[in-house]
């Protein structure tokens, strides 16, 4: 059996075994690329401007406790003027609850449960498949379909050169059998070298070992990704934790809107663990982030660079692999045409599955 029968053996199998995953995990990733725009058809995150400050941190921070007492509180996120502050509740890693608060007057706007939210839902199938321990078959899925894409360029790649450039083509006025070969082959080749790059950054998700391995090789010991958060060594009590994270709030509330589109407080989820702000001067891509580690008692700040650290601290390969992953996998590296370039090379990976699929049942049924 020669090498390229070998290869179309493994491409066949692990396709059809594979298959329905590539096809939820595409179709989720393609919804996923106008989660701006569809977020922004929420009532609950607009609000009328005003021309006073907004509320402090540990006041949005009572608002929204009160609404959900005994969960865990680990976000507040001040967005736009006009755009309500949300308040995010985690449950074993997972987003469950979301608070959207009015920032001028602290009225609640909605208390949303994400297992019930579109988007929040879609995310979750994506990442996830809403299985346990979703999040491992994922990993090998992308392992596989990286692989089916490379197997199938080999699959594609013509014996004599002459003939390659029918592989370029799609014959729209062929036989529908004909024609679900080529928009099997042709696109899967044209979007192959786009969808390796986005699926290998989906892994860096997904597999911290495989992302380890990336930084390594692209300067991870001149970096500052390696480097872990501060811890404080405050004598700190229970009740002064609110009251630190006003002091931060005073100190970085000026750069909100002259510096920084929006500002997003992580507050601790271990005793001594250090209030994270991300302040991040683009609507668009969080990529320039900076991140600022505050003391919880005293609301001083943390010297140095941790983490990923200020955007003009990143330096090496490692620091912007790290920071561009996400929106390189989500189009929004290059905005908006970024994000509908994406959409449409998503649905063609939708379409991949049933293709292949369709072109192996109609070889079985000739008929």
């Amino acid at each position: 059996m020669t090498l390229k029968k070998i290869f179309g053996k493994l491409h066949l199998w692990l396709g059809l075994s594979s298959g329905l995953i590539v096809f939820i995990v595409g179709l989720t990733g393609a919804v996923y690329c106008f989660a701006p725009e569809l977020q922004n058809m929420q009532p609950c995150r607009w609000v009328k401007q005003e021309g006073k400050p907004f509320l402090p941190p540990a006041r949005i921070q009572q608002i929204a406790e009160d609404q959900l007492p005994g969960k865990s509180l680990q976000r507040i996120y001040y967005d736009a003027r006009d755009k309500a502050v949300m308040v995010l509740f985690t449950k074993a890693d997972v987003y469950s609850y979301a608070v959207f608060i009015n920032p001028y007057n602290g009225k609640v706007l909605k208390v949303r449960d994400n297992g019930k939210d579109f988007l929040s839902v879609v995310l979750q199938i994506h990442r996830t498949l809403l299985i346990p321990h979703g999040h491992y078959v994922i990993r090998w899925n992308t392992v596989i379909f990286i692989f089916m894409l490379i197997s199938g360029m080999i699959l594609w790649w013509p014996r004599k050169t002459k003939n390659a450039k029918h592989g370029f083509k799609i014959m729209w006025k062929a036989s529908p059998k004909r024609l679900n070969y080529d928009l099997h082959k042709v696109l899967g080749f044209y979007i192959s070298w786009i969808v390796i790059f986005s699926a290998l950054t989906g892994l860096m998700f997904t597999w911290k070992a495989f992302a380890g391995l990336v930084y390594k090789y692209t300067g991870f010991e001149h970096s500052t990704v390696q480097t872990s958060p501060p811890i404080s060594d405050s004598t700190g009590i229970a009740g002064k934790r609110a009251a630190a994270i006003d002091l931060v709030w005073k100190q970085v509330a000026p750069d909100l809107y002259e510096k920084y589109a929006s500002l997003m407080f992580v507050l601790p989820s271990t005793k001594n663990g250090a209030i994270l702000v991300r302040a991040n001067p683009e609507k668009e891509t969080l990529y320039k982030t900076d991140f600022r580690y505050f003391d919880p008692f005293n609301g001083k700040a943390f010297p140095g660079a941790y983490v990923w650290g200020n955007y003009t601290d990143a330096s090496t390969t490692a620091d912007y692999i790290k920071r561009m992953n996400y929106d390189i996998h989500t189009g929004a590296i290059f905005g908006f045409p970024g994000r509908v370039i994406l959409f449409f090379i998503a649905v063609i990976v939708t379409s991949l599955p049933v293709t292949g699929f369709l072109y192996w049942w109609g070889r079985k049924h000739k008929k």
